[in-house]
């Protein structure tokens, strides 16, 4: 297929594409704690049969230097080049339901070109909204469920699954200006941020996989099947409690998390700890560095295959 001259190109013998479905959208970059976006994306490429319809063009999109594709080095000769890849894709749910799914790497270059453009499928198309997820490292307890902070035009979803209001600046990323422009131009958009432990964020955390998917199926109705990601979660987090149990200053980490996750969750502050308005403080917390690191050593020594590997579907 030669390409066009634009961002994408179309593929070839594509399918069909109903109007009136959801767009999903999960980009990886900036940030991704607990590979809570990553994994999805792998999950569903395995589980939601996605047909791709267009390809986004990574010599155009893509800083080759600052994140490098893979290529397979066999004795004396090289086997396979693996690029990465940004496509818009046709997929079904566990119930057959169709959805569009933009998924892969956060394009380094042509933002306000790659919004338009995207904005444009999205008009050909008459999607039905903009849904999109992506994860950062707070000081919470893993066990807590994973919170979000929602943003978007849809009052209904940030009522119910907004638990952190925070007013701040933040480095932006290519979904946030896809929100941005999609509210701006009248069609209805959600964005999810997960809250996802920050002793854990450089691991591959399934739970943070879940509540990834949790929230999409909030927002879309759609029924994406999880099953093989549920059974990773309850191996990683019994792995976690494990080390947890065995270390006294992770016990005592764990549990002055909780009681300011709690404590917040009820509207008030515990004994002495103060709170930035509508946010969670760190201030006197241990530092995660040095825990996280331990835990993600831990995890990684485990026995396992490339196929029980923690966060991957």
């Amino acid at each position: 297929m030669p390409f066009s001259g634009d961002l994408h190109e179309r593929v070839a013998n594509a399918p069909t594409v109903p109007h009136g479905l959801p767009l999903v959208v999960l980009l990886t970059g900036f940030t991704d704690a607990g590979s809570a976006v990553s994994g999805l994306i792998d999950h569903l490429r395995e589980t939601a049969s996605p047909q791709p319809i267009v390809v986004f063009d990574n010599d155009v999109l893509l800083d080759y230097r600052a994140r490098r594709p893979v290529i397979s080095f066999d004795q004396d000769h090289l086997t396979e080049f693996r690029p990465s890849r940004l496509e818009l894709s046709l997929a079904t749910d566990a119930l057959g339901q169709p959805f569009l799914l933009l998924a892969g790497y956060e394009p380094d270059f042509a933002w306000n070109a790659f919004a338009q453009t995207v904005l444009d499928l999205a008009a050909e198309f008459e999607v039905s909204g903009l849904n999109w997820v992506h994860s950062i490292a707070m000081p919470v307890p893993h066990t807590r469920p994973i919170g979000t902070t929602v943003s978007g035009n849809r009052r209904e979803l940030t009522v119910a699954h907004s638990v952190w209001r925070p007013r701040t600046q933040v480095p932006a990323t290519a979904g946030h200006l896809l929100e941005f422009r999609f509210v701006e131009n009248g069609h209805r958009a959600v964005g999810f941020v997960l809250l996802v432990p920050h002793y854990l964020a450089e691991t591959e955390n399934p739970d943070a996989v879940i509540a990834a998917a949790d929230k999409l199926m909030a927002s879309t109705g759609l029924v994406l099947l999880m099953d093989a990601v549920q059974e990773r979660r309850e191996d990683y987090l019994a792995r976690v409690d494990e080390q947890v149990a065995g270390n006294e200053e992770l016990q005592q980490m764990v549990h002055n998390l909780e009681r300011r996750y709690d404590a917040y969750m009820a509207g008030r502050n515990p004994d002495d700890d103060t709170y930035d308005e509508g946010g969670f403080s760190e201030r006197d917390l241990p530092s995660a560095d040095e825990l996280a690191a331990e835990l993600e050593r831990y995890l990684a020594s485990r026995p396992s295959g490339d196929d029980d590997k923690p966060g991957r579907g």
